[in-house]
């Protein structure tokens, strides 16, 4: 390619840039290098030193705008910390926690989005062996509409066991809890349960789902447990900053709807309860897709998808 057609392909492509709907770092960083390549050689050409300021100029812009990007992503060298400082803190544990909401998505054994809420929170709680401790306030929190009944019919279907009756779990308190046991996650003879995570991960994940159902908007708008389970997943199908879907292209209703199971009329009014409480801004719901980003304050609880 000609120097003439490379300036005029990048002068496009900066046009281009600018009106797209959402900034794209990475790719502003790369224009801005290819920039300065550009004008090193037009300088080289031409003896202009100006040029060659202007090139020198588009290389620091680069950096400056690929620091922000690695910020943004988490992506920083050795000893810097990250724009976002993550509770879950990598890919391997983001990919962890969506192997556990694909799980909990085929092996709930009641239906509604209430009941999928109550069982990811105890497998998460249980994951490693199969058995856990409980206390009241971590089923009462959920924003269940009845959680005795709730429980009554886990325990009832033989997917959970306790010591006593469910009245003594909605009772106990922090300094004497319930020990729990989900017969289905404890290990078969050769040692090995559904998930590949180890002992020390499994509490990273259970406090990174505890943090998110208990946030402090969704707490204080009382928000149903439908709403908590579409935060959940939401936090795990974002990109690195934010947007729904990789690439920020959004979630398919069909993928949503199996790890959120409501109707349309009710995922709207989740998706209402969510951008009321701060946790996601522009939603865009169609017949097909659900669209938006999930807004900074929640960004450190999202566990991006890969690129």
């Amino acid at each position: 390619m000609s120097l003439r057609d490379e300036l005029t392909e990048l002068g496009d492509l900066f046009r281009a840039y600018q009106k797209r709907p959402e900034p794209d770092l990475a790719l502003l960083a790369d224009l801005q290098e290819r920039k300065a390549r550009a004008f090193l050689t037009w300088s080289d050409v031409s003896c202009d030193v100006t040029l060659r300021l202007e090139a020198k100029r588009a290389e620091q812009a680069a950096a400056v705008i690929r620091r922000q990007h690695q910020h943004r992503t988490g992506c920083v060298p050795d000893g810097e910390e990250p724009g976002v400082a993550r509770l879950l803190t990598g890919p391997p544990q983001w990919e962890y926690v969506r192997s556990v909401l694909t799980h909990v998505a085929g092996h709930t054994p009641l239906p509604g989005a209430e009941a999928r809420l109550l069982v990811l929170m105890l497998t998460l709680r249980t994951a490693h062996s199969g058995t856990g401790n409980l206390v009241g306030q971590d089923v009462n929190a959920l924003g269940l509409t009845d959680p005795e009944d709730l429980v009554e019919q886990l325990t009832g279907c033989g997917w959970l066991s306790l010591p006593g009756t469910v009245g003594d779990l909605l009772a106990s308190r922090p300094e004497n809890p319930t020990p729990i046991t989900v017969p289905s996650l404890v290990p078969g003879k050769d040692g090995t349960g559904p998930f590949t995570f180890g002992r020390k991960t499994r509490p990273k994940l259970s406090g990174w789902a505890q943090r998110v159902v208990s946030d402090k908007k969704l707490r204080k708008a009382k928000a149903p447990a439908g709403a908590r389970l579409l935060a959940v997943t939401l936090a795990t199908w974002t990109d690195d900053v934010g947007r729904l879907g990789s690439g920020g292209r959004g979630v398919t209703l069909d993928a949503l709807t199996t790890r959120v199971p409501v109707d349309a009329d009710e995922l709207r009014d989740l998706i209402d309860r969510l951008t009321a409480a701060d946790w996601l801004t522009d939603a865009a719901l169609t017949d097909t897709h659900l669209t938006g980003r999930l807004t900074e304050r929640v960004l450190p609880l999202t566990c991006p998808l890969p690129d």
